[in-house]
């Protein structure tokens, strides 16, 4: 429940945006040694090392018949022979980001634009995408397959069997949610087939969420939502010849409902596929190939896990693309089985692996291969677990890895490697560092161009500085503080606690912005507050399998002791104020900090839980039944895990917040909570705000309104200043 930008504490999202905003902005030409960018209303391309700028397309070439403005490129893509552009525009919302919209193709040297899909209704184009030999456009439209021809305009339907519960090409809610699969088709190198995901999510219930205020009566709104317990949905992949539009799906063994297929890819020819099959419990991870003809399936790679197995052992970012090396012999692994996220070298057959990755630590991220040497690059951090560093590694294993970024940056380090490993654009900032872009050559890391410092629109008032802590129950937490401005030792202090410590986000990183809390309006360290975060166990820091699986089947419980167990620690410090400890969390945090109130009473005075899934039990199955497994089986660490379970205790001053309109985490977790606390005589606060989802943003006012009832609850019930 917790990877999405809106489900990340605000402490962590400026640095965490800031490090990714880089993979989201290069589009790097196959050469790797340039790379193109929309700017001006038209499209240049930039020439490494020289910068040269050159325009590819006028801004008058995007101008559509009849109309006197250009089209508001949101992204684009060139065909292979870079003779045709495709152009997205229009783009609207679905779920979490603007995925249909339309597209137009553009003929580069005659200047003919011409829109997709003019039959389909307007912005509901999804990723579409060029054949391979330029010839055709693929794209979904209302959960079916389409091909259409660039020179004729003639449209193909390959699925018509497509409604909003049966899903060709692309995915359900939870899929996205939690695996973030969202372009669900690939088409073969020659232009031939295509894959594709189709879910049916036919048998999944609505959760219907109410709407109170966009009408004089009210109305449900249905979000396809399957609870943790209930079956997924079901899944399989098919290959369907464009020519003759007949489908051949995968024998993929097993029953469909009960596993799920988060990575599919073509096998580096035209005649199979490979895949990703996990269990659904996600403890048992299967790479098939697959022959396209005949279906049958290979299995070349099996895995379990005592815990759960992620998306190809990384945290699931988008997982597309599977990295082949020697033109298809052998392609690139990642595996916990030996204790640390490492790098395998797995031939074809699944038969010959070699470890790639040597050591004591974990691989955080794969950033670029190049094929011609073997060369792999990823980040790293070996001996810092808020930090991350570019290395370079020679796919056979030979050799030791070579940390890239410079040992005169200490921090957290970001890039976007060109295809052939000579170029990158690359960020760097540290936890009081504002960020800088520059150009890098590699593997020497010599800057080719400065970007400058990232402009901020704050000022520091108080550096952050990083401790360790260690409980009574032997555990090392790693944390961030920002003492008061105008410190004074001998005086005593409120802490606030940042929160989250679930498995999808660390709040202790070495990277700017990593210490701000955008949510109080003025400034913490002005008031007179201390600001504090822990990282415990389960939060996805790169301490090896044990760290991040201590919490399997234990949310709610270890997570939680660590945090109380370091606060108590901290208490013992002789500028804090024991009487004056504040907690907040956001999602995971909020469930943290409310578990933390009604578990620690003794320890935490006040809290601000927004958006917090009270009740574990009310959570989507993928996410909770991967940390958690299924309730059939175990509900009762559900329950022992969830802070309704504990509501009784409340003692200390409660600001619960919640969007009505929330598909993420429902607002029944709020309401729940709230007859908990009704029923043992709990006094408490609410803020309540219609129709917002998850990330609390909709609406004019909403941001500044949040922000100010955050502020003066925390004034209120735990003021600021040394005493």
């Amino acid at each position: 429940m917790m990877k999405q930008r809106l489900r990340l504490c605000i402490a962590c999202m400026a640095a965490l945006l800031w490090q990714q905003a880089i993979a989201q902005n290069i589009q790097w030409t196959t050469s790797g040694d340039a790379y193109y960018k929309a700017e001006n209303g038209e499209i240049a391309r930039y020439t490494l090392p020289g910068f040269t700028h050159e325009t590819v397309v006028e801004k008058a070439k995007l101008i559509p018949a009849g109309s006197s403005a250009p089209l508001k490129v949101r992204s684009f893509s060139f065909s292979a022979d870079g003779k045709k552009m495709l152009i997205y525009t229009n783009s609207q919302r679905v779920w979490r980001r603007d995925t249909r919209g339309d597209y137009w193709v553009l003929d580069v040297a005659s200047g003919k634009l011409s829109q997709l899909g003019k039959k389909q209704p307007a912005a509901s184009l999804m990723f579409a995408k060029f054949s391979p030999n330029g010839e055709q456009v693929a794209y979904v439209s209302r959960h079916n397959l389409y091909t259409e021809n660039v020179a004729t305009g003639a449209v193909k339907a390959l699925t018509t069997d497509g409604t909003d519960r049966l899903i060709n090409g692309t995915f359900d809610w939870a899929y996205e949610e939690e695996f973030d699969c969202r372009d669900g088709f690939r088409w073969s190198a020659d232009s031939k087939h295509i894959a594709y995901w189709q879910i049916d999510a036919r048998a999944i219930r609505n959760f219907l969420m109410i709407n109170n205020t966009d009408s004089i009566y009210s109305f449900t709104v249905p979000v396809e939502y399957p609870k943790v317990g209930e079956d997924p949905s079901a899944c399989k992949v098919g290959v369907v010849d464009v020519s003759s539009g007949k489908t051949s799906w995968m024998q993929v063994p097993g029953d469909t409902r009960q596993h799920y297929i988060p990575r599919m890819e073509w096998a580096a020819n035209n005649t199979e596929i490979i895949l990703q099959q996990l269990n659904r419990k996600q403890n048992e991870s299967h790479v098939f190939i697959c022959n396209i003809a005949t279906g049958a399936a290979k299995q070349v790679i099996t895995e379990t896990s005592k815990a759960w197995i992620d998306v190809k052992a990384l945290p699931a970012d988008e997982a597309a693309g599977w990295e082949w090396l020697h033109d298809g012999k052998d392609f690139l692994w990642v595996s916990e089985k030996d204790g640390y996220r490492h790098i395998y070298l797995v031939s074809r057959d699944g038969k010959s692996e070699k470890l790639a990755t040597k050591g004591n630590y974990d691989v955080i991220s794969i950033n670029a291969i190049d094929d011609k040497t073997g060369n792999v690059y990823f980040m790293a951090s070996p001996y810092n677990a808020t930090q991350q560093y570019l290395y370079r590694i020679n796919a056979n294993g030979s050799g030791d890895s070579v940390r890239l970024s410079p040992a005169t940056q200490p921090g957290t380090h970001g890039y976007d490697v060109s295809p052939n490993g000579m170029y990158a654009s690359h960020s760097y900032s540290n936890i009081n560092t504002p960020g800088t872009r520059d150009w890098v050559r590699l593997p020497a890391h010599e800057v080719i161009k400065s970007n400058g410092v990232r402009a901020v629109s704050r000022v520091v008032v108080s550096p952050a500085t990083f401790f360790q802590v260690t409980t009574e129950d032997g555990i090392t937490l790693d944390g961030w503080m920002v003492k008061p401005l105008h410190f004074d030792s001998t005086k005593k202090y409120p802490v606030l606690f940042t929160v989250y410590t679930e498995p999808a986000s660390q709040t202790v990183r070495d990277a700017y912005g990593a210490a701000y809390n955008g949510l109080y309006t003025g400034s913490l360290a002005n008031d007179g507050y201390i600001q504090i975060s822990l990282d415990g166990r389960g939060t996805p820091a790169p301490k090896g399998t044990a760290w991040r699986q201590a919490i399997y089947r234990n949310i709610g419980r270890i997570n939680i002791r660590d945090q109380a167990m370091a606060a108590k620690k901290i208490l013992e410090w002789p500028f804090v104020d024991s009487s004056r400890i504040a907690v907040w969390g956001w999602s995971g945090g909020g469930s943290t900090t409310l578990n933390l109130l009604f578990q620690y009473p003794d320890i935490y005075k006040t809290g601000i839980a927004i958006a917090a899934v009270a009740n574990q039990l009310t959570y989507d199955n993928i996410y909770q039944e991967r940390y958690m497994g299924i309730p059939q089986e175990n509900r009762e660490d559900f329950v022992k895990g969830s802070p309704i379970t504990y509501a009784k205790n409340l003692r200390g001053k409660l600001l619960l917040i919640h969007g009505t309109g929330d598909d993420n985490v429902h607002y029944q977790n709020a309401e729940m909570v709230i007859n908990e606390l009704i029923k043992n005589n709990k006094v408490f606060q609410l803020m309540v705000y219609p129709n917002r989802t998850h990330g609390i943003y909709e609406g004019e006012g909403t941001s500044e309104h949040l922000a100010s009832t955050f502020t003066e609850f925390l004034q209120r019930n735990c003021p600021g200043g040394g005493r």
